[in-house]
């Protein structure tokens, strides 16, 4: 440390070293570890905020802190907690209000899953350990999983649920596809929730467990392409050319893991006969290629073969040996249940049927034709 401090003033240059591979991959390795570093220190600064702020809202809530000392004591918290912590942003009434809802918010649920967990069978040790770990009269903790997503997301999500359940399902989704603030609430407004696994497959007929759950998770239905400026009497190549000129937005409707592989692929067979299927894509988390057709109207059980064939088709040509195999996807306008339940029967491919939107812009096109007519008048 004395010599550090005894050295004159210099610059410093790049003179005299040798930049190898070896010293590129040692500076690789350092950029990672820090970054990971990095990381680690805002997930604990984060976490330990959540927990004051779970254990904040809960104190509010369990000594009925309005009831016992007035409607206007959550105003002086705010005062006193902003007066002994001066430098503190997070102390504002609003903020504290948005603590005690949170906090009441999952109350009730965690309780249960709490009950419903003291009401499995253990095993001695368990048993043991829940005894040493919780005793009577323990406070509610904060669930671990929390304290992997920001503050305000939490506001977001808890505002703007319905149930449960349904922030649940957001807070898991944030976590997985690591969403900024502005991703969730987009997200959120377009309703994934009540679209999320809502596609008509075959999945549990045509695969295996832990495959089908996750192909079901990815499929959605109806698919949001409000973002394309579609006429209402638009047509399927009018469809197809919108979605490929807009395919990043639309790689942002269909979800994480969907990598854009090609269009109108052309499949020539033995006899000369050429078939061309809509889209191609491949998933990274499911590890197989997903072949797409699109349809501007509603579906009929033939839309169904032609699809399957593709799919079949795909598994000889495109897949490789490590590769799941191939599904297939239908989007189309409407779609009855039984229609496509009918249309599966039979089939070993794995399929799926999803409708799709674009409802907004058609009305803007709708008003837009009117404005057109009366000016004409």
């Amino acid at each position: 440390m004395a010599d550090i401090e005894k050295r004159k003033p210099e610059f410093v240059t790049r003179d005299g070293v040798i930049a190898d591979g070896k010293y590129v991959e040692w500076l690789g390795e350092l950029k990672q570890r820090y970054q990971r570093s990095q990381i680690k220190a805002a997930v604990f600064v984060n976490r330990s905020m959540l927990e004051f702020y779970w254990s904040l809202g809960r104190d509010i809530v369990a000594l009925k802190a309005e009831s016992q000392w007035g409607s206007g004591v959550l105003q002086q918290l705010s005062l006193d907690l902003k007066k002994m912590f001066p430098n503190e942003t997070g102390f504002s009434y609003r903020n504290i209000l948005y603590m005690k809802k949170w906090y009441a918010f999952y109350n009730e649920y965690l309780i249960k899953m709490q009950q419903v967990a003291a009401e499995m069978p253990q095993t001695k040790m368990q048993q043991a350990a829940a005894k040493f770990s919780h005793q009577p009269g323990d406070e509610l903790e904060m669930p671990e999983e929390f304290a992997l997503i920001p503050w305000f997301h939490h506001v977001h999500i808890a505002s703007k649920s319905k149930s449960v359940d349904e922030a649940i399902f957001y807070i898991k989704q944030t976590i997985a596809n690591n969403w900024s603030r502005s991703e969730l609430e987009y997200e959120m407004k377009g309703d994934l929730y009540s679209r999320h696994s809502s596609a008509l497959t075959n999945f549990s007929d045509t695969m295996t467990l832990p495959q089908q759950k996750l192909a079901q998770e990815v499929m959605k239905s109806p698919y949001q392409l409000g973002f394309l400026n579609l006429k209402q009497d638009h047509s399927e190549d009018d469809l197809e050319e919108a979605l490929v000129n807009n395919i990043t937005r639309f790689l942002l409707e269909l979800g994480q893991g969907f990598s854009y592989v090609g269009r109108q692929m052309e499949l020539v067979m033995p006899d000369g006969s050429t078939f061309v299927p809509d889209l191609v894509f491949y998933h990274t988390r499911l590890k197989c290629y997903i072949v797409v057709e699109l349809k501007s109207v509603k579906f009929m059980p033939e839309f169904v073969g032609k699809l399957n064939f593709y799919v079949s088709a795909a598994d000889e040509l495109l897949k490789a040996d490590d590769d799941k195999p191939t599904i297939g996807l239908l989007i189309c306008r409407e779609a009855d249940k039984t229609t496509v339940e009918w249309a599966f029967r039979g089939l070993d491919r794995p399929l799926g049927v999803a409708t799709y939107q674009i409802e907004q812009i058609v009305q803007r096109t709708i008003l837009e034709d009117k404005l057109k007519k009366q000016k004409k008048k």
